[in-house]
């Protein structure tokens, strides 16, 4: 088998950034919807299960490129990779804008997912790999808030444009498509870091695997990305009906707000990380996101607005730093020829979070109701939250007395 590893390219010093840059656009399309369901909803009309299902339909996209092409990366480089990333992102955004029924929606979403899937694990090696010697504690940390910082921005932008600016339904996705466009020119321009890249048509699927080094670390790595993002999946696809219907906010780009709330906590988060450690950071960030998660049980069961906000930032930083340490951890185990395939396994852990537990609360909120299915959905992240982080301290005691 060939030995395929990154090159040493002699690249400019801020080429991870314009990489990064790169990530961000991309990210930010996928949650372009978030505050706009409402709007579907009265345009098209269907249920708030429909709404779970079409955010389910991205994650579902996501997983599927993770697990069919997570490490296709590592042989045809990174730079491919990303650029067909931008293609899926500039072709969704074309069906958003002329979707009119619930079958484009989804065919929107998924290709969405597909946009994401393909950026998630490569364009966060690529960051890495493309940084300076000197910056890649730094890149790691640019790396996860180009993730977490466009998921934001994405609900953010659509927000402020659908509540100021005409054309809500179409004016987001004209945006997106521009700076997806200026983002390819971009990377483009980036050199390959991958040493001897094939060409991209000798690309075949292959899932992600593990290498004995990294499946020590990966359980509870991969337990603590599962919480986080189950946590983030449900503020962006439940949280919008629940302001509007429980807690009577209307305003497109409060609603934007909140949730982009949770995402840059989950940056701010990540800050953290260097001074905790990457191993330390992630029990912590388990810790920091139980107490999110119960912030958000308070504001479901009272319906008050206060601790659902607190329950984005505080939930939203545990999420950041159990999700820097858990992509730390992983890189920092993963030989360099397998580290695209690793950290595209754990970002398919990650995205069932958003997947599974999001349909579960679509499928509860008929019979229950959306508040005590938000109530459920809370107390089994907690008990996730908890074992990972309980798994892990007792990883590092039993270090310490083998020491």
């Amino acid at each position: 088998m060939t030995d395929r590893r990154t090159a040493r390219p002699t690249t400019g010093r801020f080429h991870y950034l314009v990489a990064a840059a790169a990530f961000a656009v991309c990210m930010a399309g996928t949650t372009l919807p978030t505050p706009l369901y409402g709007l579907y909803q009265d345009e098209i009309g269907f249920s708030e299960l429909t709404v779970t299902v079409v955010f389910a339909v991205y994650a579902l996209g996501v997983i599927g490129v993770l697990l069919l092409v997570g490490n296709v990366s590592d042989t045809v480089g990174r730079r491919p990779v990303l650029l067909c990333g931008l293609g899926f992102a500039a072709c969704s955004a074309g069906v958003f804008l002329a979707a009119d029924d619930v079958p484009l929606l989804l065919i929107g979403r998924l290709l969405s997912g597909f946009s994401a899937g393909l950026f998630t694990g490569t364009g966060t090696a690529y960051v890495l790999e493309l940084a300076p010697p000197g910056r890649r504690a730094r890149a790691g940390f640019v790396a996860t808030a180009a993730n977490m910082g466009g998921l934001g921005c994405g609900t953010l932008l659509s927000g402020v444009l659908a509540e100021y600016a005409p054309d809500p339904l179409v004016l987001p996705f004209v945006v997106h498509l521009v700076l997806v466009a200026g983002s390819f020119a971009l990377t483009l321009r980036l050199p390959e870091t991958v040493a001897g890249a094939r060409p991209l048509r000798t690309a075949r699927p292959d899932r992600p695997s593990l290498p004995p080094e990294v499946r020590r670390v990966f359980v509870p790595a991969g337990i603590a990305a599962f919480a986080g993002f189950a946590l983030l999946g449900v503020f962006t696809s439940v949280s919008p009906a629940f302001l509007g219907t429980d807690l009577g906010v209307h305003n497109h780009a409060v609603v934007g707000l909140i949730v982009f709330t949770a995402f840059f906590a989950s940056t701010l988060g990540q800050l953290l990380v260097p001074r905790l450690g990457t191993a330390r950071a992630i029990p912590l960030g388990c810790l920091v996101l139980i107490a999110g998660l119960a912030l958000l049980a308070v504001s479901l069961a009272w319906t008050v607005l206060a601790p659902l906000v607190l329950s984005a930032l505080v939930g939203g930083a545990g999420q950041g730093m159990a999700l820097r340490g858990a992509v730390g951890e992983v890189a920092a185990a993963s030989p360099a020829e397998h580290r695209g395939g690793a950290l595209s396994a754990l970002f398919v852990v990650a995205y069932f979070g958003i997947s599974v537990p999001v349909i579960g609360v679509g499928l509860l909120t008929g019979p229950v109701g959306l508040a005590h299915a938000g109530l459920v959905f809370a107390a089994c992240m907690a008990v996730l939250a908890a074992a990972s982080g309980a798994y892990l301290l007792r990883l590092a005691r039993a270090g310490a007395a083998g020491a």
